[in-house]
């Protein structure tokens, strides 16, 4: 008798359509092992980076505004949860994987920084080298993760978690709907909390985005994978001319308005010299790092394993870690 994978696996050669990625043609993993006898690799992948310790970590980290006060500003963690269900519709829709589209979707994140695009920018500045979250994260599944052992995920599955931010030639159908999925959702999500925030009005979306997409935030986000589907069918996973024009607006007037706001943005200033205290505290004080990093520092260097730790950390973690090294402690007094 046939194991519930396989039975699954044969299911899929009727549900997904020619350009999918079947389960049982991945390229595998880097460390062979036995299959499952319930999931397939894609589901397994799925279900190695929802119990991850970085992913867990996506919730108390910064989407777009830094620290709001409020309980329904979007997250790192609801950001991701967003992407991974719009490209799933999506992927349904034009018969592609799945399990693989939503793994991509979960894991894309996993290794971006405290404060958002905010320390990404300052890792980018301390970090010799540079630093990217898209590479961070293949980062965060390859070696990070399990000890340092890593999630030991399928090759499509990392593939599309690496090239999610600017796509790559060989990417599959699955990677390239997850990154349209992520920037129809940030554009979305990041206008209904700047609205909630009163940093704009409903009246300042562009007349082109409202006659178009609608005035609310499920009109737009439906009016995008409607028309990303309906242009992807049989072809290369796109929108059509005109929402594609629509979509350009929509991203310039967001960075214009939202990402490069004054009142939005305004303590963003502070957050290099916050990581930049700590990664100078770390190279200069490498016996203080936890004793992981440290392992991490005499195999793969000791600023690589530094840039690890302050990447890895949460918004809050990250200012009790500066607060612990650079203020003074309260002196009690009896």
């Amino acid at each position: 008798m046939s194991s519930l994978r396989e039975q699954r696996e044969q299911l899929e050669t009727y549900l997904i359509g020619p350009s999918g990625v079947l389960a049982r043609d991945s390229r595998g993993r880097a460390r062979p092992e036995a299959q499952d006898p319930i999931r397939t690799c894609f589901q397994r992948d799925v279900d190695r980076i929802t119990h991850c310790k970085a992913f867990r970590r996506l919730k108390h980290k910064t989407q777009v505004f830094l620290r709001p006060e409020g309980d329904h500003y979007r997250t790192r963690l609801t950001h991701t949860l967003e992407v991974t269900r719009l490209a799933r519709t999506a992927a349904r829709a034009l018969r592609l994987n799945e399990d693989l589209t939503e793994a991509i979707g979960l894991g894309h994140d996993l290794g971006h920084t405290p404060f958002g695009h905010a320390g990404e920018r300052a890792l980018r500045e301390i970090m010799p080298g540079g630093f990217h979250h898209y590479e961070q994260s293949l980062r965060v599944v390859d070696r990070l993760e399990k000890g340092g052992s890593g999630l030991n995920l399928c090759y499509e599955t990392r593939m599309g978690i690496l090239n999610h931010t600017y796509g790559a030639p060989e990417d599959t159908r699955e990677a390239t709907v997850v990154r349209f999925s992520d920037r129809i959702a940030y554009l979305n999500h990041d206008l209904d909390d700047a609205l909630r925030a009163g940093i704009l009005h409903p009246e300042d979306v562009p007349a082109p985005i409202r006659e178009r997409c609608g005035k609310n935030g499920s009109q737009r986000i439906n009016a995008m994978i409607t028309d990303l589907i309906a242009n992807s069918a049989g072809g290369p996973i796109r929108m059509s001319e005109e929402m594609e024009s629509v979509f350009d607006l929509f991203h310039n007037f967001m960075f214009d308005a939202v990402y490069r706001n004054p009142t939005a943005k305004g303590e963003e200033s502070k957050v290099l010299g916050v990581l930049r205290g700590i990664f100078s505290y770390y190279v200069h004080t490498p016996d203080k790092l936890p004793g992981e990093f440290r392992r991490l520092a005499n195999a793969d260097g000791l600023e690589r394993a530094v840039c690890d730790y302050v990447a890895g950390m949460t918004d809050t973690y990250a200012l009790n870690v500066y607060s612990d090294i650079y203020i003074p402690a309260a002196w009690p007094v009896k």
